[in-house]
């Protein structure tokens, strides 16, 4: 080999040692970088606070006049209703997984794997549609900024750029990303802050603007109680300022905890990510009471119509009003920055999610563990989106909106289900909660149907290509390693010491016919005693839905003078393969392992071995052998009669 090849090797050596950085990674391992948690707090937050780009005119087309105090339920139920509950979540998931987790561990199965890929489909709808939503809004404020009013390039073009390299940031890591949103969120909340602390020092010097508001919403709505009443009723449509909180647990892994606490129950860590919701949502309750006050009260109704000043962007059009061109685009950068960034808070959900779902269920290649291939993945459906949707924000709402909403009340099932035997108060408290959301959910469906169209298209991707995923890894070795007993190991030296090879002999575990079982493979396969000393091996078939361990413990045992080794796992060829080839590389030698043929169609014992665990097991598991150990003189024997 040449210099200039040994060169070339190295450096696709280092690229790939890069790229795929984090394959073997457990999902409960300490992520490559933590910070603390209010930093963490400003990555979920430029999804959060990003709304206030658009909140307020959705607030006002939803609910006119009455606008404030329709924000004002938002933030009641954000405040003592999201708060709370996920709070809880954290608690319940500290290693990122979220509400999922704790509905995978409370439904097992098929059944539950079903619902997990399915709540997975809303969430990848919910975080994809904000990384495509955000960066086509992104796009709306760079050309209708006074200054780059007759911008030549493409809306889809712009939106395509922004995407690129949102993906380019995280292909350089999550410590970077950090970065660019404290920066970015520290100046978008001060701008705002600006703004509405001058849009209230107008209104107070200019009391008829308070006044006007008032005389009109008495007039159209004629005391509190019915202000309050359609103020709920219409809290379905302005959800969307609830974002982030999914997020927020999702990136839990990367929220410093203490020094010395315990990895499997991090109560540091727990502790400050309830200290990043709790302050965020404050930050975001206290802007979004004041913004849509101020924008209500200063603004023309007919501004935040379909084409109006206003539309879209309510509080960057009073920054151009009262500070001038200048104020106003710094405002429309921070705004620009934060609605391109806030797919970096979903960004980060998916990169911490997916790893700890697809792969582990097998229904995703093993390489999906690692954040660099799954960049590409997603940053290649996020362009493929904003194509299909011509970078239109409007038609991305109500997917947005819905995926939103479902992952609330997941959580909120979850918890309710978690809490349903500790106390009354609680289970009232969210079971209440969980109801909230239930209907907020429906009632969002009704008016945008389109929202579950698209999320259904998500969840159908997922199904099928988790299937597919399922098949062509289901001839892989799934276990790492075994672990013998120390009666185990013994049966396996007497074995050795008989003649110098191991021979196994595989049985059902709910059987007792040993000596006949023995009996028979002597005369089918003409060996003697002094020929083969069988071990008898016996594999219980666990939770078939979950894709394997990578720890298969074998104990040893005796019955009635038989040898008998024992292990449970979720794929019987897949713990026979992973035993052969641990006895093969522990006792330097060839071991055997005796089949019996079983009756039935070779089609419907490879759908029973995929979905099942078990199936034909001699051939199953002779495949994967082979692909395993490419030398057919290194492979266990396989015999069947």
């Amino acid at each position: 080999m040449t210099t200039t090849e040994r060169r070339s090797e190295t450096f696709r050596n280092k690229f790939r040692r890069w790229f795929f950085e984090g394959v073997r990674r457990n999902i409960k391992a300490t992520p490559s970088h933590q910070d603390k948690w209010w930093r963490v707090m400003c990555l979920t937050g430029v999804d959060y606070f990003s709304t206030l780009g658009y909140q307020p005119g959705i607030a006002f087309l939803a609910a006119g006049v009455l606008s404030p105090i329709a924000t004002a339920i938002v933030v009641i139920i954000t405040l003592f209703g999201l708060v709370p509950l996920y709070s809880r979540v954290a608690k319940e998931s500290p290693h990122g997984q979220g509400s999922i987790a704790m509905l995978e561990s409370l439904l097992p199965g098929w059944q539950g794997k079903t619902l997990i890929l399915i709540l997975l489909g809303f969430a990848a709808t919910s975080w994809v549609i904000t990384i495509t939503l955000s960066a086509a809004d992104a796009t709306a404020h760079i050309v209708q900024n006074p200054l780059v009013t007759r911008w030549p390039a493409d809306h889809l073009i712009i939106t395509f750029v922004l995407l690129l390299l949102l993906g380019g940031v995280f292909l350089k890591g999550f410590k970077e990303a950090i970065g660019i949103s404290v920066a970015i969120v520290a100046a978008y909340v001060v701008c705002n802050a600006i703004v509405i602390s001058r849009s209230l020092s107008e209104i107070i010097t200019h009391p008829v603007y308070f006044e006007q508001w008032q005389t009109n919403l008495f007039q159209q709505h004629h005391n509190i109680p019915l202000m309050i009443g359609v103020s709920i009723i219409l809290f379905p449509k302005l959800a969307l300022g609830m974002s982030g909180f999914e997020t927020g647990v999702a990136v839990m892994p990367l929220v410093e905890g203490d020094a010395s606490e315990d990895p499997v129950h991090p109560s540091g860590r727990i502790r400050n990510t309830g200290k990043l919701l709790l302050t965020a949502a404050l930050i975001m309750a206290g802007l979004l009471l004041t913004s849509s006050f101020v924008t209500t009260a200063l603004i023309e109704p007919q501004l935040f119509q379909d084409g109006g000043a206003a539309n879209g962007r309510a509080l960057a059009y009073l920054s151009h009003k009262y500070f001038g061109e200048t104020f106003g685009t710094i405002y429309d950068i921070s705004t620009i920055l934060i609605l391109w960034f806030a797919g970096a808070s979903a960004m980060a959900g998916l990169m911490n999610l997916v790893p700890k779902y697809l792969p582990r269920y097998g229904m995703a290649p093993n390489w999906a563990r690692a954040q660099r291939p799954l960049v590409i993945v997603f940053t290649t459906i996020n362009l493929l989106v904003t194509y299909a949707f011509n970078a239109d924000v409007d038609a991305q709402a109500g997917a947005y909106a819905t995926g939103v909403l479902v992952l609330f009340v997941s959580a909120a099932f979850a918890v309710a289900l978690v809490v349903w035997n500790e106390s009354r108060r609680r289970r009232l408290v969210f079971g209440t909660i969980f109801l909230v959301f239930l209907y907020t959910t429906i009632a969002n469906m009704i008016e945008r149907p389109e929202g579950l169209q698209i999320a259904l298209i998500f969840i159908a991707a997922i199904l099928f290509t988790s299937l597919i995923s399922r098949t062509m890894r289901s001839l892989e070795l799934r276990i790492q390693e075994v672990h013998f007993d120390e009666q185990g190991q013994a049966l396996i030296q007497k074995s050795l010491n008989h003649n110098g090879e191991v021979h196994l002999l595989a049985h059902r575990p709910d059987g007792t016919d040993y000596a006949p079982k023995e009996a028979e493979t002597r005369a089918t396969h003409k060996l003697t005693a002094a020929q083969a000393d069988f071990v008898f091996l016996e594999v219980s078939l666990t939770d078939p839905s979950d894709f394997g361990d990578e720890l298969l413990e074998v104990t040893g045992h005796m019955v009635d003078g038989h040898s008998i080794l024992r292990c449970q796992c979720p794929a019987i060829p897949n713990a026979i393969a992973a035993i052969l080839l641990h006895l093969r590389d522990s006792t330097n030698t060839m071991p055997h392992v005796y089949f019996g043929w079983t009756e039935g169609h070779p089609l419907a014992y490879v759908f029973k071995y995929i979905f099942f665990g078990e199936g034909e097991t001699a051939p199953v598991t002779r495949e994967i052998l082979r692909a395993f150990e490419k030398n057919p003189d290194r492979r266990p024997k396989i015999i069947v009669g």
